[in-house]
């Protein structure tokens, strides 16, 4: 069975930025967490949130940095957070969850792209271990914190998941390493675990998406050489973003928007880009975006859950 994808018609689009989405919208009283919320399409999610009224927690890895970057943006806190380290998820959650606060909006947007081949922990590769495990085990740690018939949670994926599945015979590129190979491993996983938490959190009325911010050019390009930019597409002879790429407010709307919008109930799981849900991928044009099948299969979605709950040690739902 795969999960329909359809569009809503959500009066938004490729331009719309998270400003524009949260339009008519008050978070007053509401808390919100972003991974990386310091840096790129997390600092414009950070700074939408808080406008609109949110309390924005912002993990981190280098607090000094995120500190100084949220500065003047009022109603944001910085905790220490690496997503590498299942021993400072844990550190994080227990912290949090000895606060007492409710958690509205989970948007787990922090990741890398592109790294040079990279072990942590027993082995694991880099990509899959911080964008998809590191959110796992954080969202599941975090359960207590999730409001019944109010919570959401948002995967930032994207188009990347294109060029792979869940490479089950070799999760961890034990037999040879493909960087681009390995990131679109990772973001397949990131939908496929928004696919499986919406239907594990369902019935308290807790549900959870996945989104395509499209294509914009943030620090998560950082691995890859600039040398490199023209042949992929990223830019022109110039050096400017190229034709079809957002802006960083523009980019920032998907989430928001997945996280926010009432248009969205009833259509937990989805995978969204553009503001509205996806429509399935009609070409291999990474620009032109959609959702190919192998992310939206419920089965896969399952099965990816549990070998993360054996990988992590984690599995509160």
């Amino acid at each position: 069975m795969i999960t329909k994808q359809r569009k809503i018609g959500s009066g938004h689009g490729s331009h719309s930025t998270a400003t524009d989405v949260l339009t008519g919208i008050d978070l007053s009283g509401s808390t919100a967490l972003v991974t990386g919320g310091y840096s790129g399409l997390g600092l414009e999610t950070t700074r939408a949130l808080a406008r609109a009224g949110a309390r924005v927690v912002v993990p981190a890895r280098r607090t000094g940095p995120a500190k100084e970057a949220l500065r003047g943006i009022p109603g944001t806190e910085v905790h220490t957070l690496d997503l590498a380290d299942l021993e400072s998820v844990r550190a994080f959650c227990d912290s949090f969850l000895d606060t007492g606060r409710g958690l509205d909006i989970v948007i787990n947007n922090a990741g890398v792209m592109a790294c040079p081949e990279t072990r942590l922990g027993p082995g694991w590769e880099a990509h899959f271990a911080i964008n998809h495990l590191g959110h796992f085990a954080l969202v599941n740690r975090l359960r207590p914190a999730l409001t019944p018939g109010r919570s959401r949670v948002v995967a930032v994926a994207s188009s990347g998941h294109f060029l792979s599945g869940i490479r089950w015979h070799d999760l961890h590129f034990r037999t040879g390493y493909d960087r681009w190979l390995a990131y679109a491993q990772s973001k397949t996983a990131n939908a496929l675990f928004a696919l499986h938490l919406d239907r594990l959190g369902a019935s308290d009325g807790v549900h959870a998406f996945a989104v395509h911010p499209g294509s914009i050019l943030t620090p998560l390009q950082r691995h890859v050489p600039r040398e490199e930019w023209p042949a992929l597409g990223w830019v022109t002879p110039d050096g400017s973003p190229a034709p079809g790429f957002k802006t960083p407010e523009q980019g920032a709307a998907t989430a928001v928007w997945a996280a926010t919008s009432p248009l969205l109930d009833g259509h937990g799981g989805r995978y969204c880009q553009d503001c509205d849900i996806a429509e399935p991928a009609t070409t291999d044009d990474m620009l032109v975006g959609g959702v190919k099948p192998w992310v939206t299969d419920p089965e896969a979605a399952a099965r990816l859950w549990e070998l993360s709950s054996e990988l992590t040690g984690v599995g509160a739902f």
